[in-house]
């Protein structure tokens, strides 16, 4: 009898324990998924940016509830959902679906679900091209495999990066964080030029540029002389140059561009970019 009792304490301590472990087991799977900074990704390591750096890469980009704001391995998502509660619309993509999940929870504990969405893909393979902003927390190496992709954006479209810069690309303007930032408090803001390289036709002559990104170089040939511009330079869509003493400002809209002419002359002044026909019939 004693034998029996004690098989059945036994039985008894042995379900308690396999209960009390199928509790724990539960709890393990149900906890919601949290990431450790400096857990590997597909191309980079995640580690997050700390909030005042995220504001201050906002405020740089000057995001308002017209912009459409993208972040390529968005992470927890905070820059999404920073930008979303400035009243914008924002896209995150993250190649990490349990980040994916996590960015949801995060936006719609916030409010900001209607306006933040999170997708699970690849950032080199994503459609940035309705981005007006994007800011980004990556490596110098990932921006330079994605500067195709960048200046296919609409001139004007702001690039804003914490911590890295773009190879042989200047920052039209830099930042410092105030607050709490620890490691990384600067930003770097780009804006994506207009296309101006080539040979565009004014009544004075004929003006022909190079572009590297934002910079200008370039003659302007007239009656048999050409002249080198000088303080070349793009902002989104706006131009500025001088040549031959005269300063020359104004906007790129498409093939034509316009705007003002001082210093040397005065006025207005107005070019027109070369067609492949007319390049084609003043060949020998």
């Amino acid at each position: 009898m004693k034998n029996s009792r004690r098989v059945i304490q036994l039985m008894l301590a042995s379900c308690f324990v396999s209960i009390a472990a199928g509790a724990v087991l539960a709890q393990e799977i149900q906890k919601p998924y949290e990431p450790t900074e400096g857990q590997p990704g597909k191309d980079v390591v995640w580690v997050p940016t700390p909030p005042a750096l995220v504001e201050k890469m906002l405020d740089m980009a000057r995001v308002t509830p017209r912009d459409y704001v993208m972040d390529l391995g968005s992470g927890d998502g905070r820059n999404v959902i920073a930008a979303a509660k400035r009243g914008a619309r924002a896209l995150g993509v993250e190649y990490n679906p349990d980040m994916v999940e996590l960015s949801r929870r995060i936006a719609a504990r916030e409010g900001v679900a209607g306006k933040a969405a999170f997708v699970q893909g690849d950032m080199y393979e994503a459609d940035i091209s309705q981005a007006t902003v994007l800011a980004l927390f990556l490596l110098t190496e990932n921006l330079n495999q994605l500067v195709p992709k960048f200046l296919d954006l609409k001139a004007g479209s702001r690039i804003v990066v914490n911590g890295f810069e773009i190879d042989g690309w200047k920052a039209d303007e830099i930042g410092k964080a105030d607050g709490e930032c620890g490691s990384w408090c600067t930003a770097y803001l780009y804006i994506v030029p207009a296309r101006v390289a080539g040979t565009w036709h004014l009544p004075r002559g004929r003006l022909t540029l190079e572009q590297k990104f934002q910079e200008l170089t370039g003659t302007l040939s007239a009656g048999g002389t050409s002249a080198p511009i000088t303080n070349g330079r793009l902002r989104g869509n706006r131009i500025s140059f001088t040549v031959g003493g005269a300063d020359y400002t104004g906007h790129v809209y498409g093939d034509t561009m316009s705007g003002d002419l001082k210093g040397g002359a005065t006025g207005d002044w107005r070019a027109v970019r070369e067609t492949a026909s007319q390049r084609l019939s003043q060949r020998p």
